[in-house]
């Protein structure tokens, strides 16, 4: 465990492939619906899977509702844990920056962008992100998640400053993955997104897993996961 600030949940695991490097490096953000009972080991299959292809690892904990976090605060988190990836003693390859997120993680490693200053991400991945807090907020998905995220920010201004939807374009090439039988963040919501990232000219791959559901994007024993890390692997320049 290594930490990149002074909180106790600011923190990352650091693994490394076998191999002098430099190494390709992917930050992992673990979703939860940013509520503190949700930790980094939701990420540790995928984190694993990935040394063994060849890419170093840092598996972020973030401050998160109830225990510090929410907006903006669980986002700086992120962007101080990419940030930190410039300071690890490691043979990383630090052009090669790939920060993959699932669900509430796909939002803060979209959201992340254009935040961060020691670090420029090479590709970001969203796994069943939630790309749209204002549609988030309006279909109440995770029993209300994104009001408690929120606090009192919950104006639409506010809204639109945390919602990676309305911060297009990102300038950040992409990687959006949803699976069609998510019950926990409905396919629209990438599909969607992914239809206005286009528009803004941003360079973006889609995918899409029939009848994947919502945590199956992070069983690395999954069907569609191979598929998600070649298509990394293909994206990082």
């Amino acid at each position: 465990m290594v930490a990149y600030g002074e909180g106790p949940d600011q923190v990352g695991d650091l693994r490394l492939p076998s191999g002098p490097g430099p190494h390709p490096i992917a930050v992992l953000v673990h979703g939860g619906f940013w509520r503190r009972q949700w930790t980094r080991d939701l990420m540790d299959g995928l984190a694993t899977d990935l040394v063994e292809r060849g890419f170093a690892t840092w598996n972020l904990e973030y401050r998160r509702v109830g225990a510090g976090g929410g907006w903006p605060a669980t986002v700086l988190d992120v962007a101080r844990g990419i940030d930190h990836v410039a300071l690890l003693d490691a043979a990383i390859d630090r052009d090669r920056v790939a920060v993959i997120g699932h669900s509430a993680g796909g939002h803060l490693a979209l959201a992340s962008s254009g935040r961060t200053d020691a670090v420029t991400p090479a590709l970001l991945v969203s796994l069943a992100g939630i790309t749209d807090l204002g549609a988030a907020l309006r279909d109440g998905l995770g029993s209300g998640a994104v009001a408690a995220f929120m606090g009192d920010a919950t104006s639409q201004t506010a809204i639109a400053q945390a919602s990676p939807t309305a911060m297009l374009p990102l300038g950040v090439r992409q990687l959006v993955v949803h699976g069609t039988d998510d019950d926990d963040v409905p396919v629209d919501y990438s599909r969607r997104y992914v239809d206005s990232a286009r528009a803004a000219g941003e360079e973006i791959e889609y995918l899409e897993l029939a009848s994947a559901g919502h945590t199956s994007l992070i069983d690395e024993q999954g069907a569609g996961w191979s598929d998600i890390a070649g298509r990394l692997a293909g994206m990082l320049p």
